[in-house]
């Protein structure tokens, strides 16, 4: 095999027009470098075997020679080689027959475009397909019959057709052998169009008499190594004496006729005549010598010599055809002429568009002028006929650029994006110049490849979803959705929380989200009383490279639900020990007795609460405030009444469903404390430890603040010497030292509706405590005639009572008499702690702790108050 390897750069073919334009199209062209590589090897060769080195031939790496994308295009659909990208070698991909593919043609060559890209380059490969001996010699017909007169001269001569042998060279036929005979011998004649021929030559006078038959052999060879041979029988018959034989009009008849002449037109006819008489005479006609490609085409008419078409006429295929024509007299004699006919070109042929290179997809991103495809285009036609116009319709984004003969280069006009458009169909018009033109389209279908430049987009600028309190986990909890036009992977869209905390908890472990559809699920139960809302942050990220991501904020609001009871603040439910209010047996119809505080941790109207008493000793004698929670006298007290009372207040909240909570509120229906061991009969539970501290620290307590006072009232007696007077006439309002703490005054908090005041007085000369009921007011109202002025000191948040008078010239006899009385009360409270003290002892039966304490208090604040009086008197700038 011989390789032959040639490169040349072919400048491009330069516009009529201008000198410019020439000038860009050579730069355009130089820049493809088109090559020309030659390789010559033999037909029949096996799939896979190597036709030559094009890495090497081209002066390419064989290492990069892959990444150049190197391919083949050929003119036809056939593909007879393929690249090896690996390597950089030409195979062969199917079976080459030299004698299919060009017939006797004494060059047989394949060309096609190798393209390659970064940078771009166009080479010209040129493949000579190599005849190897592969086929006999063969005759038209198997046997041959002659016809010759006795009376032929000798050295006539007949012609026979000639053999044929499809390969070329010297392996076609090189010559005839005629088997031995005494009247014959062989010619060989040669002829451009047919080749080698053979005619037989008399030798010998015939007699028919003697031998009216003969027969003979004729052998065709070629020149192959082994030789390969065809033979064919000739009979030849010794007709009578014929002394004319035919002779046609002209020796050589030509003709020209275009090659869009219809089938069953005559392209010209024949003429020969015979001067015998009778049957000798009668002339016909048939062809001798015609090429192989004629036979489809031609006919003749053995009588008249018309020589017809039957078959289409095709310029480009076959300009001209050298026809030989027999005619014959009855008698055998024959006489031959040449019969030559030119095919004249008609604009039959349209252009024809071939797409060499197409890079598709084409990227987005790529720079206006990056080229697209490279097109070829061909006009089989000649001259005018072939030349070709190329231009694109209605498609301003990309255009052609001429580039070297017959190759167009499509172009980038504009940006591309793909979100815009996707694909384009790009229709290229071929149009020849022929009269009429002819035209071709061709559409190029040109996907636009993606590139990830554009972020995801939430279908909304914030998200705000809403959930129950007491969900369950795994509840999903709001959608949130996002748009990426990219495509694919670039559009694939995935879903995260940011990393964020939720009142310094990780915010994973309250919600999830499902990275591909967006869902979000609550991870854990939410309680709306422990926190009502919160804000995360979803990031949107698609699986480009490098990825591109949008943030959105998604406000949760957690719904309340009805799951918390009302809760009762007071009377305190406490387990151990049950409340007890005291209330006067001269309590009037409509006086407030006590009163139910309660609150629900819930909101809205889950936190609306109404009051209802389910259970009363006495059903007649109390009630409460449906919204209030007051609890009120429906009518007098009574002597009858039983002393003590009993209610079951049920709190209730306005849920769906609602839910409830029952207290018990006891009353004692007495006027002083002395009427206490009757409550002998209420069961408390015993707490022993705790009872002993309390009375320890109440007896130590008392007997210091008591000891204090003396000394203080002996101190002011050494430092005033005057005789003091008595501001007070009748009864002295002080606060009462052993009331229980409700009928303190009550300061309104969760659901109460407005404050309320209770005041105790003691008068003077009296044991026993008065219990006065005051209305509902103002916390500006002074209740006692304005003697006593309300502080924020009071006990359990009430205010502190203090004895504010005008100061006068007997302000210490005042203050001593006032002592007086006070130590006539403390003598009397001290008894009756005492009392108390060993009542519970000795009975162990523990009345209310708080009870205690707060009478234990009240001692204190009278302390407090007389001591307030009396430094205000001694030190007025106090």
């Amino acid at each position: 095999m011989k390789t032959h390897f040639l490169m040349e750069c072919t400048a491009a073919y330069a516009s009529r027009r201008s000198v410019w334009k020439a000038i860009v199209l050579y730069s355009f062209a130089v820049s493809l470098c088109l090559g020309d590589i030659h390789y010559s090897f033999p037909e029949e060769m096996k799939r896979g075997s190597v036709v030559g080195k094009l890495a090497q031939d081209l002066g390419v790496d064989r290492n990069t020679f892959s990444s150049r994308e190197p391919r083949i295009e050929f003119d036809g659909k056939k593909r007879y080689c393929e690249i090896n990208a690996q390597n950089g070698e030409l195979v062969i991909n199917v079976r080459i027959d030299r004698e299919e593919l060009c017939g006797q043609k004494p060059l047989c060559t394949l060309s096609f475009d190798l393209f390659m890209e970064n940078p771009l380059e166009l080479h010209r490969i040129t493949l000579e397909i190599q005849d190897i001996n592969d086929n006999n010699p063969a005759f038209p017909h198997s046997e041959v019959k002659l016809d010759i007169p006795e009376s032929a001269d000798k050295g006539s001569r007949f012609s026979i057709d000639e053999a044929a042998d499809p390969d070329s060279g010297i392996h076609s036929v090189q010559g005839y052998r005629l088997s031995n005979n005494p009247h014959f011998s062989l010619a060989v004649q040669t002829s451009a169009e047919t080749g080698k021929y053979a005619e037989i030559v008399l030798e010998h006078e015939l007699d028919r008499e003697k031998q009216d038959k003969h027969s003979l052999i004729l052998t065709a060879y070629d020149g192959g190594n082994p030789q390969k041979s065809g033979t064919v029988v000739i009979q030849i018959r010794v007709l009578d004496i014929n002394d004319n034989k035919p002779v046609f009009s002209q020796p050589v008849y030509k003709v020209s006729v275009p090659e869009n002449l219809l089938v069953g037109s005559v392209v010209v006819t024949v003429s020969a005549s015979d001067a015998d008489e009778g049957a000798n005479g009668d002339v016909t006609y048939e062809f001798s010598h015609m090429p192989v490609n004629a036979k489809p085409i031609f006919s003749i008419d053995p009588a008249s010599g018309d020589i017809t078409i039957k078959g289409s006429l095709d310029f480009e295929d076959s300009p001209s055809f050298e026809i030989r024509v027999k005619a014959k007299d009855g008698a055998g004699l024959a006489a031959t002429s040449k019969v030559v006919v030119d095919i004249s070109d008609v604009n039959d042929n349209a252009p024809f568009i071939m797409i060499k290179s197409l890079k598709t997809p084409l990227m987005e991103d790529a720079t206006v002028g990056t080229e697209v495809a490279v097109i070829y285009v061909q006009d089989k036609d000649t001259e005018s006929n072939g030349n070709i116009k190329c231009f694109i319709q209605h498609n301003d984004r990309f255009k052609l650029t001429p580039s070297i003969k017959n190759h167009f280069a499509l172009v980038t006009a504009e940006a591309l994006d793909r979100e815009r458009e996707s694909e384009y169909n790009i229709t290229i018009t071929a149009t020849d110049e022929g009269s009429p033109p002819l035209t071709s389209p061709r559409t190029i279908r040109l996907f636009v490849g993606d590139v990830n430049d554009n972020p995801p987009a939430f279908e909304q600028q914030s998200y705000s979803a809403y959930i129950s309190e007491n969900n369950k986990p795994g509840t999903s909890v709001c959608s949130v959705s996002a748009n990426d036009p990219d495509w694919r992977q670039n559009g694939t869209v995935l879903y995260s929380l940011v990393p964020s905390e939720v009142s310094g908890v990780p915010v994973s472990s309250f919600l999830s989200i499902n990275g591909d559809t967006g869902v979000i699920h609550a991870v854990r139960s939410f309680d709306y009383e422990q926190f009502r809302n919160f804000t995360v942050n979803v990031v949107a990220r698609d699986n480009g490279s490098p990825p591109l991501s949008s943030n959105v904020t998604v406000k949760v609001f957690i719904t309340d639900e009805n799951d918390n009871s009302p809760q009762i603040l007071y009377p305190v439910p406490d387990g151990k020990s049950l409340m007890t209010e005291m209330v006067p047996k001269a309590t009037l119809s409509g006086s407030l007795v006590s009163k139910v505080i309660a609150v629900d941790a819930d909101s809205g109207q889950n936190a609306w609460l109404s009051y209802q008493i389910v259970k009363s000793t006495d059903p007649r004698l109390f009630t409460i405030g449906l919204h209030s929670g007051e609890i009120k006298t429906q009518r007098d007290i009574s002597e009858s009444d039983n002393m003590k009372q009993s209610l079951v207040i049920s709190v209730k909240d306005n849920g769906q469903p609602s839910l409830s909570t029952t207290c018990a509120v006891n009353l004692l229906i007495s006027d002083n404390l002395s009427e206490v061991p009757e409550l002998k009969d209420i069961t408390y539970e015993d707490n022993n430890s705790k009872l002993t501290s309390y009375l320890i620290i109440a007896l130590v307590s008392v007997s210091t603040f008591f000891l204090t006072f003396i000394i203080l009232i002996v101190a002011v007696k050494f430092c005033h010497r005057r005789k003091p007077r008595l501001l007070f006439d009748g009864a002295v309002a002080v606060p009462s030292a052993y009331l229980p703490p409700n009928y303190a005054e009550v300061d309104g908090a969760g659901t109460l509706r407005s404050s309320y005041k209770y005041d105790a007085y003691l008068t003077t000369g009296s044991r026993t405590s008065d219990f006065k009921f005051v209305s509902s007011y103002n916390e500006n109202t002074l209740p006692a005639g304005g003697t006593l002025k309300k502080e924020h000191n009071f006990h359990f948040g009430s205010s502190m009572i203090t004895i504010d008078v005008t100061e006068n010239e007997d302000e210490v006899r005042e203050a001593l008499l006032f002592c007086t009385v006070f130590l006539h009360f403390m003598v009397s409270r001290l008894i009756l702690f005492f009392k108390i003290i060993f009542e519970l002892i000795l009975l162990s039966t523990l009345l209310s702790v708080r009870t205690f304490i707060t009478d234990f208090k009240n001692a204190i604040y009278i302390f407090r108050a007389v001591i307030h009086f009396l430094v205000k008197r001694v030190y007025p700038s106090i």
